[in-house]
């Protein structure tokens, strides 16, 4: 008996796949990844890990720019940050039933419990996801399996109903416990690990579509990773927050023509990509790098690099000059149109 279980390497797909071998059953992991998915930080994949401890297949299918238009456009609404939940679940159990008939899978499973999250996992969408995703009663939730109804699996005896579980609600103790029984004690993002619902990323990427609805590619997402984002009327200005982002900077900026690179010339400070070559724009570039450089209040000189090179010496920005130009900043929205910096542009 075979069966293919979704597998992200957190703490709930990791006991769904353990509990079902524990039946007995055959199983392949699936993963998806995606540039939004943080459950990998630090370079580890802890689905990898787990496999490899459990002797099982891994199958791992990076999502694109194929799912960006779910990202743009989701049918179902998304949650607090800018994440769709109802429609990324359907995106990927489509493209794991596909998987599944092309293994010989009997059924699919996952780790989702009933009232888990608040968007994606209470019981209405947990239907509407079946329903969408073309598997109505073929969907099986082994760690809450006992509080919906019963699915094809346990109707053909591919699966023991009473051997699995009814957990439910928004806590985690009864799967912490569960995993230490289990002796499953690596897992990365017990409540979640998805750059969509950080309240900053969300900020940045809401802004990004605001200004470019029907533009968004794996460099995008890259970019709105780094630094720290300000809008100044049309134009973006990035500002790199340690080495690491500094050089990533500088390498975007030798890809785009249109783009000016900002660098304080004489004291450490940030690397400044500023997406135009406008000179009242590069002025208050100028005056926030000044701020997070490494001076004491006092102008500093800094370097501008684009089809030219020219030094423009830029007071420190103060913070209610500057804040409100940070995307996401909440003083940001009541900021009058054309009222940018009065003494400066």
């Amino acid at each position: 008996m075979l069966a293919l279980g979704l597998l992200s390497g957190g703490l709930d797909s990791s006991l769904a796949v353990k509990h079902v071998m524990d039946q007995g059953v055959e199983v392949i992991a699936l993963k998806f990844t995606s540039p939004f998915c943080q459950c990998d930080s630090g370079g580890k994949c802890h689905a990898a890990d787990l496999v490899n401890k459990l002797g099982i297949k891994l199958i791992t299918v990076p999502v694109g720019e194929e799912y960006f238009e779910v990202v743009r456009n989701p049918k179902f609404g998304r949650g607090s940050g800018m994440n769709p939940c109802i429609d990324c679940r359907i995106f990927m159990l489509k493209r794991a039933k596909k998987i599944a008939e092309e293994l010989g899978a009997r059924f699919i499973f996952t780790g989702e419990v009933i009232g888990q999250r608040p968007m994606s996992q209470h019981r209405k969408a947990l239907e509407i996801i079946e329903r969408e995703a073309g598997l109505e009663g073929r969907l099986l939730r082994p760690l809450c399996a006992k509080l919906m109804p019963e699915t094809e699996a346990e109707k053909m005896g591919w699966i023991n109903r009473n051997a699995l579980l009814g957990i439910s609600g928004r806590g985690r103790r009864a799967q912490i416990r569960l995993a230490s029984d289990k002796g499953i004690n690596d897992y990365p993002c017990p409540a979640g690990g998805c750059l969509l619902t950080s309240k900053d990323f969300a900020s940045k990427l809401r802004d990004f579509l605001g200004h470019n609805p029907h533009e968004l590619t794996i460099r995008d997402v890259a970019m709105l990773k780094i630094g720290r984002h300000f809008r100044v009327g049309d134009h973006k200005v990035i500002v790199g927050r340690n080495e690491a982002e500094n050089a990533l900077l500088r390498a975007h900026a030798h890809d785009h023509d249109g783009y000016s690179l900002l660098e304080p010339l004489t004291i450490p400070g940030p690397v400044c990509l500023a997406e135009s070559h406008d000179p009242g724009l590069l002025k208050i570039a100028a005056s926030i790098v000044s701020r997070y450089s490494d001076n004491n209040g006092s102008d500093v000189l800094v370097k501008v690099m684009n089809h030219e090179e020219i030094l423009i010496k830029a007071r420190p920005g103060r913070p209610d000059e500057i804040d409100p130009l940070r995307i996401g900043w909440m003083s940001a929205r009541s900021l009058p149109p054309g009222k940018l910096w009065p003494g400066i542009m």
